[in-house]
C-alpha cells in the first residue's frame, strides 16, 4: 500500500500505517524530522522545488531524482506501506505514487492508474515534470503524461487530505 499526505500530517500517517519506508519530495531546504520509527536507510530524501520549467536559484525535478526514486521504489521490499511526501500533499507526492504505481505495475493501464489516482484524491495535481522524467524513465511513450493530462487538474485545496493507493 502507497500512502500520500502533505509535511504536516507525514508522522501521524506514518503512526496510523505502520510504514517503514518514506520518500520525501520537497524543496532541499525544508526542515524534515523523519519519523523516529523509518530507519535513515529507509527514507529517500528529494529536494526539488515544485516547478515545471527551469528557474534561476531553483531545483527543477531532474533525471537524476527520477533514477533515484525509481530505485528506491523497486528495492521497497512491501511487507509494510510506503509514505510519499511533499509540502502540501498535492503535485509533487502524488506524481511520485503515480509513478510508483506504473512502476511497480508495468502491465497496468497508465489511463487506469490515473483514475485511481483521482478517485482516491479529488485535489490531486501530480507535477507535470516528474510525470513526464517517470514516462520517459519507464518507457511509456507519452501514455503517463496524456493519462494524467486527461484527469485534469485537481480541486484547489491548501493542503491534500491524506489518502492510500493499493498496488494491484
Amino acid at each position: 500500500m502507497i500512502y500520500v499526505c502533505s509535511l504536516s500530517r507525514l508522522h501521524e500517517t506514518v503512526e496510523r500505517t505502520g510504514a517503514r519506508h518514506v520518500i520525501t519530495l520537497i524543496n532541499g531546504g525544508t526542515a524534515v524530522t523523519r519519523p523516529s520509527n523509518v530507519d535513515p536507510t529507509n527514507h529517500l530524501f528529494l529536494g526539488m522545488n515544485d516547478i515545471v520549467d527551469e528557474v534561476e536559484g531553483l531545483v527543477a525535478p531532474g533525471s537524476g531524482h527520477m533514477t533515484d526514486f525509481l530505485e528506491f521504489v523497486r528495492t521497497w521490499p512491501r511487507e509494510a506501506p510506503l509514505v510519499i511526501h511533499c509540502y502540501a500533499g498535492i503535485s509533487r507526492s502524488t506524481a511520485g505514487a503515480y509513478t510508483a504505481l506504473c512502476a511497480l505495475l508495468p502491465e497496468q493501464d497508465e489511463a487506469e492508474l490515473a483514475r485511481r489516482l483521482r478517485a482516491a484524491s479529488p485535489s490531486a495535481t501530480p507535477n507535470a515534470r516528474l510525470v513526464a522524467l517517470a514516462d520517459a524513465a519507464l518507457g511509456r511513450e507519452g501514455r503517463m503524461i496524456a493519462a494524467i493530462a486527461a484527469i485534469g487538474r485537481g480541486q484547489d485545496a491548501f493542503e491534500g487530505e491524506p489518502f492510500s493507493l493499493r498496488i494491484a
